[in-house]
């Protein structure tokens, strides 16, 4: 687990390298005037219980790193303290002492707050990457990874997920830091003190190890659960307001209570189960760190009473130190009941940031700066991922520049999945699709794009303002372009009409707007991007008459000069339509005018009959 933690962490800790590395000085720092520091209780412990007035120090001269540098170290601290008190009184070397003391901790403090405090930027750093990589990923991924995916629970790898991954990764790595440390220095003085009691510590470890392991025991898949019933709860909350008009309807209120209930209560239990087991953390490693305490305290017990290996005011530095090393243990095991958790979650995130995308740019792209000759389909066959029924099959289909082609079939008949094939939102399973000759798979999906406008059934807006909106994917547009686009949308005198005109903000999806208008500000968007090719989803069949008519002329006039593909519901627009293409279980069945196909009374006649064009 720890292997795949630093792997996680790796990807992203580049750009916080210099934080991680002065985390690291300052700890050790702070570590060393932590040992330090209390070392000073040997003196003030000695004057208070006057267990050294009796020997007389001398002092030792330093001849450099040698097996006898400490005892020289601590002798000549002894001949000083001694020095001073003959001439100044123990008083004085106590006060000396304890201001020492506070010195010495103060320093220990405050590079302790700030080791704590410049790690700060790496953690909230790792997520703001995290975020904004699964957001790119997102952005990037095909039409098709969404119909796999609920769309809540995406919401709730990018939010919660990603905050437990704050809260448990990249503060472990803090902890992972700094105890280490810890308990690098303190065992290192520790032997230095006494090595018979320091092995006696490590031969009890095991027993804190094991404490620690039967806790963090099946802690990932239970935390993994957990997240993913969180997904669940967001998934239900987003098909809840995008659909109370229906559930009111329906009167379908105390369903969707019941239905949520039941989900809350299954993320209850696991996140319960998920917390008991890190409530455990604390007093199971306290009870452990108590038993080894005990057990060092009759070893040293035994050593002061029967073999006089150690004075009792070194002993008690010993154990001051060894309560000392108690906390960074149990901080280290705190990390490591947080990375099972963490690293649940990380595997949630990391399912979008490693999916496949298969849409992607060819090594040598062709040249594709404008639209001079037609849209071709060769012999397209298409089949979803993970489906054995193909959608559409073997579609031959011309589109000549400046012509208008209208597919009509009733719904499921390959329509949406057609259109959806040009701009590459789906690559064909087998056959080609061409644009002057090129393959659509040969050239930069952004010059592909950018050739073609849309205007889709449902008319998708962003809670931002109305210019905002008609220049979304135009930067350079000017407001006279923008007034332009909107008068021949049939959409500027309703904006004029708006508060703040222009600057006027639409809500959520347009909400604030009526069908009509939503619609007219998704042609002005079209219009003022002004493609070559126009694929067009027209959506009228909604609306009430006087927006119809007015959308439908603000159609025409986009309609005008360019190439269109139209999935066809009105009459104006598949009659005007220089080709009908009639589709019916993925194929082409017939073609030809609305004269032509009105005259071989087959399956279009058939369906301009029923109205279900």
């Amino acid at each position: 687990m720890i292997k795949d933690f630093f792997k996680v962490m790796g990807r992203y800790v580049r750009p916080y390298r210099k934080y991680l590395a002065g985390s690291i000085v300052l700890n050790f720092v702070s570590q060393w005037l932590s040992v330090f520091s209390f070392a000073v209780l040997i003196p003030i412990l000695n004057i208070l219980f006057k267990t050294e007035e009796a020997k007389i120090y001398e002092y030792h001269e330093i001849a450099g790193f040698n097996k006898e540098l400490i005892d020289d170290l601590k002798n000549n601290a002894f001949w000083y303290i001694q020095q001073h008190m003959e001439e100044y009184g123990q008083m004085s070397i106590l006060l000396v002492m304890g201001a020492l003391l506070i010195i010495m901790t103060a320093l220990r403090c405050g590079s302790y707050f700030v080791s704590s405090a410049i790690m700060i930027p790496f953690r909230t750093g790792v997520v703001k990457d995290i975020r904004i990589a699964v957001y790119n990923k997102v952005l990037h991924l095909p039409l098709s990874f969404f119909s796999e995916e609920r769309k809540g629970d995406i919401v709730a790898r990018m939010s919660s997920d990603a905050q437990v991954v704050e809260s448990a990764l990249t503060s472990s790595v803090d902890m992972l830091i700094k105890n280490p440390i810890a308990i690098l220095v303190i065992f290192f003085m520790l032997f230095v003190i006494s090595w018979q009691l320091t092995l006696c510590v490590l031969v009890t470890a095991p027993i804190m190890i094991w404490g620690i392991g039967s806790v963090t025991r099946k802690l990932k898949r239970r935390s993994k659960f957990t997240q993913e019933q969180w997904g669940q709860i967001m998934t239900e909350l987003d098909e809840t307001l995008g659909g109370l008009r229906v559930i009111k309807a329906f009167l379908a209120e105390n369903k969707m209570l019941a239905r949520f209930t039941k989900t809350n209560t299954e993320y209850r239990n696991a996140s319960s189960s998920v917390a008991t087991r890190q409530a455990s953390a604390h007093p199971v490693s306290e009870f452990m760190g108590t038993c080894v305490i005990v057990i060092v305290l009759w070893i040293g017990g035994y050593f002061i009473l029967t073999q006089e290996m150690m004075d009792a005011s070194t002993f008690i530095y010993y154990m001051v130190l060894l309560y000392l090393v108690i906390n960074p243990l149990k901080e280290f095991s705190k990390a490591f009941y947080n990375l099972p958790q963490g690293m649940a979650s990380m595997e949630r995130i990391d399912m979008i940031l490693n999916a496949v995308n298969p849409i992607t740019d060819p090594a040598n792209p062709k040249d594709l700066q404008s639209f001079e000759q037609g849209i071709e389909l060769h012999d397209v066959t298409f089949r979803y991922a993970n489906s054995e029924i193909d959608v559409l099959k073997h579609i031959d289909l011309t589109v000549p520049k400046g012509k208008t082609i209208a597919l009509v079939g009733q719904s499921g008949s390959g329509k949406s999945t057609l259109v959806d094939l040009i701009p590459r939102y789906h690559d064909v399973t087998s056959g080609e699709i061409t644009i002057d000759g090129k393959n659509i798979r040969d050239v930069k999906i952004s010059d592909l794009r950018s050739l073609i406008g849309n205007v889709n059934q449902e008319a998708i807006l962003f809670n931002d303002t109305i210019y905002n909106n008609i220049t979304f994917g135009v930067e350079s547009a000017t407001m006279e372009e923008v007034i332009a686009a909107a008068k021949i949308a049939n959409a500027h005198t309703f904006i004029e009409e708006m508060p703040d005109g222009y600057n006027t903000s639409i809500g959520d999806r347009g909400g604030r707007l009526s069908g009509g208008q939503r619609q007219r500000i998704s042609i002005a968007r079209a219009i003022l991007k002004n493609p070559p090719i126009l694929i067009l989803d027209e959506a009228t069949s909604a609306l009430d008459t006087e927006s119809e008519r007015l959308v439908q002329e603000a159609l025409e006039r986009l309609m005008k000069s360019r190439t269109t593909i139209a999935i066809a519901h009105r009459p104006s627009t598949i009659k005007n339509a220089d080709e009908i293409c009639v589709l019916h279980e993925g194929k082409i069945v017939e073609r030809g005018t609305h004269e032509e196909l009105i005259a071989r009374n087959g399956y279009y006649k058939k369906l301009n009959d029923m109205q279900t064009l």
